[in-house]
This record gives C-alpha cells, structure tokens and sequence, in this order.
C-alpha cells in the first residue's frame, strides 16, 4: 500500500510522507561533514558519553564470538566504530544509511582508522530494509529514528531483521524532566543552535528543523509501546542528563 501521501511532521511544520524524506535527505547532505563538530557543540560533548551507554548496554563479546550488528541512520559510523573498538575479533558491523554524503564520511573514517574489515557501509531506507529475517544480534539507531517519516514501518524492520535473542537499542532525543532546566534547555535549543549552526555549517535552517523534530517526538512512554506494538518484548528505556535523551532498549524473543 502507498503511504506517500499520509500526512507527518518537518519540524512544526505538516507535510507529507514522501516530502520528509526528501527534506530530511537534504538536511544531512548539508551538515554531513561537519555533523560530529556540531553534535559536540550542541552537547558540550555530552553525546559521546550517551553514546558509550549505548555501547555499555549493548556489550558485545569481547573474545571471539560471532557478533553482528545493524546501525541505521548511523553513516558517519560513530556507533558502529565505538561498538568495534569494545568488542572481540568476531564483531563486524553493518552502517545502514540513505543518505550518501553521510556514508562517505563514513567511509573515510573507516579507512583512516583501518575498520574497513569490521566495519561496512550500505545505502539503504530504514522503512525497508535490505536484508534478510534474522540476519543481526543487534539493531542500534542513535539520533535518527525522529527522522524516520514512518516510525511504525522502521520499528518492524528492526524486529524482522534481528536473530531470536537479539537486542533494539534506540538512543534519541527525548522530554526534559527536571524544573528549571528545561526552560533552559528550550532557550538553548531554539535561540543558540540554529545560528551556531549556520555559523559552523552555513545551515541554519536544518538545525532549526532538527531542534523542531526533538519536539515532535512522541514521549518515552508512548515511544516504547509503539516499540512494544513492532513485536518486542522486555521493553524498557533510561533517562539520561535529566531526560535530554532517552535510551529505548527491546528484545525479539
């Protein structure tokens, strides 16, 4: 069934299905090269320490074993390249992206940092995977499922492609929930990142969007029952920095 023409969210702004995508691949093949400068700057650094949460729950084996992991929406290879350098030999990890400029950044990280045997990179939709059933131990999206024009039809990917034991780690952008600092953290968003942004990037515009989309997000809560509703089971999440960000984990049992 087309879905193209359903109605989502850009930012504050309703738009359709097939627009997003287009919009969303237009934000990313902007600020591709400079999109781990500016996660430290809108962080204050914080964000590699959300990441090694992420790794810490996922914990790959550090001898031997067989490990594979999918990270989607992950074309700089951050995750995939923090989750090689804790594991053993027998890790390997797929970079799932659809937008190219991000995996060429990839690449060339991969290359100077001699992973290109761990670590490989695929341009693909994270609505319709190019992979087979129950192909990968683990499935981890940091900072990219808010992007995703149909978050149901990514969820269920995520379910079919991870083995029976496999583990869905989600870090994303989440609701403030402590007074006084989320008035603070509004003031940030709205008024310092879209013009540091355009100072660092000349976008200010896909920053402005990416603060918007934060907002748009559904609640912990509601995100991890449309977790539930993909097929997961033992679905949980951890509040992190006052809940500026979330970490959804669910397992296919």
């Amino acid at each position: 069934m087309d879905r193209s023409d359903e109605t989502t969210h850009f930012g504050f702004k309703d738009i359709t299905v097939g627009e997003k995508q287009t919009l969303v691949n237009d934000v990313f093949h902007s600020v591709a090269h400079r999109y781990d400068l500016m996660n430290d700057l809108m962080s204050a650094g914080l964000h590699r320490l959300w990441k090694q949460a992420m790794i810490n729950a996922l914990n790959p084996p550090r001898a031997d074993t067989p490990f594979t992991l999918l990270d989607v929406a992950g074309g700089t290879g951050d995750i995939a390249f923090r989750a090689a350098k804790a594991a053993g030999a027998g890790f390997r990890a797929t970079v799932c992206d659809i937008n190219s400029d991000m995996l060429k950044v990839g690449r060339e990280r991969a290359a100077a940092g001699y992973l290109e045997d761990r670590v490989s990179f695929v341009e693909g939709n994270a609505e319709a995977l190019a992979f087979p059933d129950r192909s990968f131990d683990g499935y981890t999206i940091a900072f990219g499922i808010r992007n995703v024009p149909r978050i149901d039809l990514a969820l269920s990917e995520a379910f079919r492609v991870l083995k029976p034991g496999g583990r869905f780690l989600c870090l994303e952008f989440s609701a403030v929930d402590v007074p006084g600092l989320d008035r603070i953290y509004d003031l940030f968003s709205f008024k310092v990142i879209p013009p540091l942004g355009g100072a660092v990037t000349g976008d200010a515009e896909s920053y402005r969007y990416l603060v918007e989309s934060i907002r748009k997000f559904p609640k912990p809560n509601a995100f991890a029952d449309m977790i539930r509703a993909a097929g997961f089971s033992r679905v949980s999440w951890q509040s992190l920095s006052g809940g500026i960000v979330a970490l959804h984990s669910g397992w296919r049992l």
